[in-house]
């Protein structure tokens, strides 16, 4: 891995990298996607169909596009049992974290009549995109359903698309089922997303989509947000380690490869105070490399996108570790918890030598659909808030709404609107 020394120079030059990640760095690919999504919504069933068979290689109709119980059984035959119940494991820490996150509706009471309050009420419908093939991953199946089952969510529709041979992954049946879904349909890409936005003869309208995809998925919910809403637009993984001079240079190189094998996209950042470190990182990186299944995807990742930066103090690398609002940082310093603390941005944080980031994708708890591409200056991972709706609550009596009622009148008179005033003013004539 490259080493070069952390200045603004270099950090400007490194978020320039990283920004070029971004789906809006894509836009040769809208108009095919407004496209797709312009026929879906005209013709429903029968332009998903063909899409389906135009990029999936499968046909389907009104009769198979629906996941059939026979095919959830067959899914469990070809899943190992251990895996599943390492599923059930997972699933079990996730909904007991994503459970901490419940609110009540509240609601407050004021003398002469003045109840204020916030009534909180789970949306109805919820879709969950699933990609398929090679990035068919199980895991992100739980952490997106599990958190809308807490919410109360009462539908949740999911979407993956099919082999050529009309099958789903089994993993994704299995875990779909371990979470509670009870509809699945046969469908991918940015269709899909159509298809849950806008609705079909087969496919219901949701009122929500989450879910990661590829590039044509991403620019599908961004043209849809408005229509539904999304829980973000996924970027590629990244990982920041942040590190001094008592970290184990072999579990950084581990770590920093766990992102680096997602795609040739994927980012995977050190920033160390000592060099002699950032030496070590950078040698165990090239013989971990040298054995790994993906070699040739995490060479590239690493050629693009990764970096050891030497800081010259503690100070300034918590300063570019903000800057950069990593999807993932770990902390592996003398004293983590103290470092954390200084840590404004990031989409989650993982403290010690012996919670690295795969602990978070797949088993502790706490979800692991984050915010990537530096918004998490500004996003949270997915959560339960995001299935819940928030509505606020107002009761004035005539003698509460006496005492003010020529403050509103005037600050609305103020504004040129005096239908708004005369509302108030006709209450006291």
């Amino acid at each position: 891995m490259r080493i070069v020394e952390l200045n603004e120079n270099t950090k400007h030059n490194l978020l320039e990298d990283l920004l070029k990640r971004s789906h809006n760095s894509y836009g040769e690919f809208e108009q095919t996607v407004n496209d797709i999504i312009a026929q879906v919504r005209e013709k429903g069933d029968e332009a998903l169909f063909s899409y389906t068979e135009k990029f999936d290689r499968c046909k389907i109709d009104k009769n198979t596009i629906r996941v059939t119980d026979k095919e959830i059984q067959e899914a469990y035959e070809q899943v190992s049992p251990q895996l599943v119940a390492v599923m059930k494991n997972s699933a079990a820490n996730i909904t007991s974290y994503h459970e901490k996150q419940l609110h009540n509706s509240w609601f407050t009471s004021q003398e002469e009549g003045i109840i204020l309050g916030q009534k909180i009420t789970p949306i109805a419908v919820s879709g969950v995109y699933v990609p398929g093939g090679k990035a068919a991953y199980p895991s992100s199946v739980l952490m997106n359903v599990l958190p809308a089952k807490v919410a109360g969510v009462s539908r949740i529709i999911m979407t993956t698309p099919p082999g050529a041979d009309g099958r789903v992954n089994p993993g994704t049946l299995v875990a779909a089922d371990i979470a509670g879904v009870k509809e699945i349909y046969k469908a991918g890409g940015a269709q899909a997303i159509a298809a849950m936005a806008f609705g079909t003869e087969s496919i219901p309208r949701v009122d929500k989509i989450t879910g990661p995809g590829n590039i044509f998925v991403a620019l599908a919910k961004k043209a849809c947000f408005g229509y539904v809403s999304i829980d973000s637009i996924a970027g590629p993984s990244e990982i920041l380690v942040l590190a001094d001079e008592t970290a184990n240079p072999r579990y950084i190189a581990a770590d920093l490869l766990s992102q680096a094998e997602h795609d040739e996209m994927a980012s995977a950042i050190l920033i160390t105070t000592s060099v002699s470190l950032a030496q070590q990182v950078s040698d165990e990186v090239d013989e971990f490399t040298k054995k790994l299944s993906r070699k040739e995807i995490i060479e590239k990742s690493l050629e693009r996108y990764g970096y050891i930066l030497v800081a010259g103090s503690m100070d300034e690398a918590i300063d570019a570790a903000n800057e950069i609002a990593s999807e993932h940082l770990e902390i592996l310093t003398a004293n983590p918890f103290e470092t954390m603390t200084k840590i404004r941005n990031a989409g989650a944080i993982f403290l010690g030598e012996y919670s690295s980031e795969p602990l978070g994708d797949y088993f502790a708890g706490p979800n692991h659909i984050l915010p990537t591409n530096g918004t998490a200056r500004f996003f949270s991972p997915l959560n339960v808030d995001d299935f819940l709706k928030k509505t606020s609550i107002i009761s004035y009596s005539r003698d509460a709404l006496a005492k003010v009622h020529e403050e509103i009148e005037l600050f609305a008179e103020k504004e040129s609107l005096t239908a708004h005033a005369n509302s108030i003013k006709v209450r006291f004539e």
